[in-house]
């Protein structure tokens, strides 16, 4: 705002700088291994919740604003998220998206649909016990699915770190042209992931159903 009007010329943050030996957060993912112990230690509603979080790609804002009418035969409409409450459109333009889903998945989909209570097209997917609203992002994972995680030593696997397992899979082998360069030239596997994602709802859904994950540098 200052700079903007004229107060000062140079934008002060501008000479800040992190230093070299700054110690950096560890950026975890999930290996093969964790992953399946997650999914062993869950109920079917939160073992399929994470499920869209680690093999779609969904965040859970997308996945707790889920309605029945957006499920496809072989994919997820992401039109809209809960954010702090409230219904809104997803995070950016790009997350606007078709995410595949490999046939395991859409199984477990399919069997979710089969005991719940109202599955209209406008229903929710994940409903509170209202019905009329969805379930709460955060009394699902702090009452349902934290504790069992960190009974079973996976208590730093979060949603952020699910969804960044899930960009580890080997994007080439869902879309040719994504190689190391142009990995190296985007600014972070979410922008990666949204460069690469949607064009190829099919190959991801091979590249799931293989479970070929990589880690990246």
């Amino acid at each position: 705002m200052a700079l903007a009007e004229g107060h000062i010329v140079r934008n002060p943050a501008s000479l800040l700088f992190t230093p070299r030996e700054a110690s950096r957060s560890e950026r975890r993912v999930m290996g093969v291994e964790d992953v399946k112990k997650c999914f062993g230690v869950l109920g079917q509603r939160e073992r399929l919740i994470v499920k869209l979080a680690i093999l779609a790609g969904m965040r859970p804002g997308e996945i707790f604003a889920l309605t029945w009418g957006r499920l496809t035969a072989t994919s997820v409409d992401i039109r809209q998220r809960i954010y702090r409450g409230m219904i809104d459109t997803p995070k950016s333009s790009l997350s606007v998206r078709q995410a595949a889903l490999p046939e395991g998945l859409l199984r477990e989909i399919e069997a979710w649909r089969g005991i719940s209570l109202v599955t209209d097209d406008d229903a929710w997917v994940f409903p509170s016990e209202k019905l009329s609203t969805p379930m709460s992002k955060d009394n699902c994972w702090n009452r349902s699915i934290k504790p069992k995680l960190a009974k079973a030593g996976l208590a730093w696997a979060n949603f952020q770190v699910m969804r960044r397992t899930h960009s580890t899979l080997d994007l080439n082998c869902l879309v040719p042209q994504c190689d190391g360069v142009k990995y190296e030239q985007l600014p972070s596997w979410e922008a990666l992931w949204d460069k690469y994602f949607t064009g190829a709802p099919a190959r991801q859904r091979q590249c799931v159903e293989q479970y070929k994950i990589v880690k990246r540098a």
